[in-house]
């Protein structure tokens, strides 16, 4: 398979899709068995593991972990009172009354970062150490969209970085577990929709290591990001009124 997408390719192919996933949250909320809204859904399953795919590149690469974990605590933050607003969800977590999804897929993105420090970083933490904080990162992100699945998934992608196909069969292990717990508990459609994020495959396995030309590009999905939250949830209340479409 030829190597020819660079970094820059896989950033917009994660927002077209994830416009496409949001945008199916407008025109079909609360994941109904339509196949339309299905189709449209597992198109924007490829946003989340890119994201996660990213996250484990950026922790790779870097010249400053802390500037990089502050600069996506922020984001998180941001996004946070963005993902609420496009979705109806309450800014209060748990206000609800819900477990899940009280905040936007950043958090946990932070949280698999700041997890692969643990993990794999330079640290002098022992053992038992590495992983009590893990299990803390975890019960951190649990309440999130992805919950603290994108944080296993992100140390299982890390661990067998450079190896696409080991890549996306660890992720999918915990992807299936997510996926489990959602259709049984949940939504039976959303739970298999989830599934959808192996169809990052073929992308990853294109991925040529390379940044692109433009270097403005690094700053494009934190300002896309909750700004189409923003018109999402614009449109949401224009649509239905000031209700929750998840």
């Amino acid at each position: 398979m030829t190597k020819c997408l660079n970094s820059n390719h896989l950033k917009f192919i994660a927002i077209a899709a994830m416009t496409i996933d949001h945008a199916a949250d407008l025109i079909f909320p609360c994941f109904p068995a339509h196949p339309a809204a299905v189709i449209l859904h597992l198109i924007g399953r490829i946003t989340a593991p890119i994201m996660w795919f990213f996250i484990c590149e950026g922790f790779h690469y870097t010249h400053d972990l802390k500037r990089y974990i502050g600069r996506m605590a922020v984001f998180a933050v941001i996004s946070h009172f963005a993902y609420c607003f496009a979705f109806g969800i309450n800014f209060i977590p748990f206000s609800s009354g819900e477990v899940l999804n009280q905040t936007s897929v950043i958090f946990p993105l932070c949280g698999g970062l700041c997890a692969l420090w643990v993990m794999f970083g330079e640290n002098k933490l022992k053992k038992w150490q590495k992983y009590a904080l893990l299990i803390l990162i975890d019960l951190i992100t649990f309440p999130s969209d992805w919950s603290c699945i994108a944080v296993m998934a992100i140390l299982a992608m890390y661990g067998k970085r450079g190896e696409p196909e080991k890549q996306t069969r660890d992720m999918m292990i915990w992807v299936a577990i997510y996926a489990t717990v959602i259709f049984f508990c949940m939504n039976k459609v959303q739970g298999l929709i989830q599934l959808g994020v192996i169809l990052i495959y073929p992308l990853i396995k294109m991925y040529n290591g390379e940044r692109g030309k433009a270097k403005w590009t690094k700053w494009v999905f934190y300002i896309y990001y909750p700004v189409h939250l923003v018109v999402v949830g614009l449109m949401r209340i224009a649509i239905y009124g000031n209700v929750p479409i998840l």
